[in-house]
């Protein structure tokens, strides 16, 4: 799964990233505002919101979720590298991932957890010499994707697959050791009921002290609204036509996941910007959940 951000309101100014969805398009408006709230409906919006309450059958759900990394996998199939652009953005919108060192030439730990095909840590690596990173996905073929990339090396970075939600990322990361874990566009994959695996599975890794960044869709997002009767699986929980799910996340439940997880809040915001669909001619809002949460304790020195 895909899935990862100066100060976060910027992003888009000068140019466009794409994120995981092929809604996304061209900015309308310059730039995106940060919100204490997501974006309101439209009467006809919560009508037809309160009309396609009926769900997925329990039977698909299983099956849904039996066939999540076989689903993943065959997008990367259909998609190899190509479906994302790389993300440029991140170190302007995640400014942590410079801020966080204690002097400039400290090397720096990161995790992506969801890395794709590498979108987000190869502009990283490319930037940073003095950073190394974890890479996992649930899908391995895009592990492999990574590992084949010209820029790929494995004095600065380690791929692996892993399923976040029962793999133990101890596995192949020492405990404790990441200064910053990246969950971009990756969690809103992952069942609601199995997320705080996620979050305790990252844990064990990330050092006291330690920094998660966070970046997914927000609740009534353009692309929440589009799906047509028969893809709920749940609240605010949806089955796109390849198998491959998105949850879009509020500010209160994502916080809250967070906590149980034994994390503090930073931030937590929406991220509201317009976008063009050319295909249609339409301008559309996105909305996106921006976040950062600490590792309770001091940082090892």
């Amino acid at each position: 799964m895909a899935l990862s951000t100066n100060d976060m309101g910027s992003v888009g100014v000068k140019r466009s990233e794409k994120v995981e969805s092929s809604e996304e398009k061209s900015p309308c408006v310059p730039g995106h505002t940060k919100s204490p709230t997501a974006n309101d409906l439209t009467q006809e919006e919560l009508d037809r919101q309160s009309c396609e309450q009926t769900l997925v059958s329990d039977f698909k759900q299983m099956k849904l979720e039996k066939e999540a990394q076989k689903n993943w996998d065959l997008f990367y199939k259909r998609n190899t590298t190509n479906f994302f652009k790389d993300r440029h953005w991140t170190t302007r919108e995640f400014e942590e991932l410079k801020a966080c060192r204690e002097f400039e030439s400290q090397k720096l730990v990161l995790l992506e957890a969801g890395c794709g095909v590498g979108n987000c840590i190869f502009p990283l690596l490319e930037d940073d010499l003095n950073i190394f990173v974890y890479a996992c996905d649930f899908s391995p073929r895009a592990v492999e994707f990574v590992r084949q990339n010209d820029l790929y090396c494995p004095e600065r970075c380690c791929a692996f697959q892993c399923d976040l939600t029962k793999d133990d990322l101890m596995e192949n990361v020492p405990t404790s050791s990441v200064d910053v874990v990246t969950l971009i566009f990756v969690l809103s994959g992952v069942h609601p009921d199995k997320m705080k695996l996620v979050l305790d599975n990252i844990s064990k890794v990330l050092k006291p002290g330690g920094v998660v960044l966070f970046r997914d869709y927000g609740l009534h997002d353009h692309a929440m609204l589009r799906f047509k009767s028969g893809s709920r699986l749940g609240e605010n929980f949806y089955v796109r036509q390849d198998g491959t799910r998105s949850y879009f996340f509020s500010k209160e439940f994502l916080a809250k996941l967070f906590e149980e997880a034994g994390f503090q809040s930073v931030t937590n915001d929406y991220i509201l910007r317009e976008t063009v669909n050319k295909k249609e001619g339409l301008c559309v809002p996105r909305v996106f959940l921006q976040s950062k949460f600490t590792k309770p304790g001091q940082p090892h020195t």
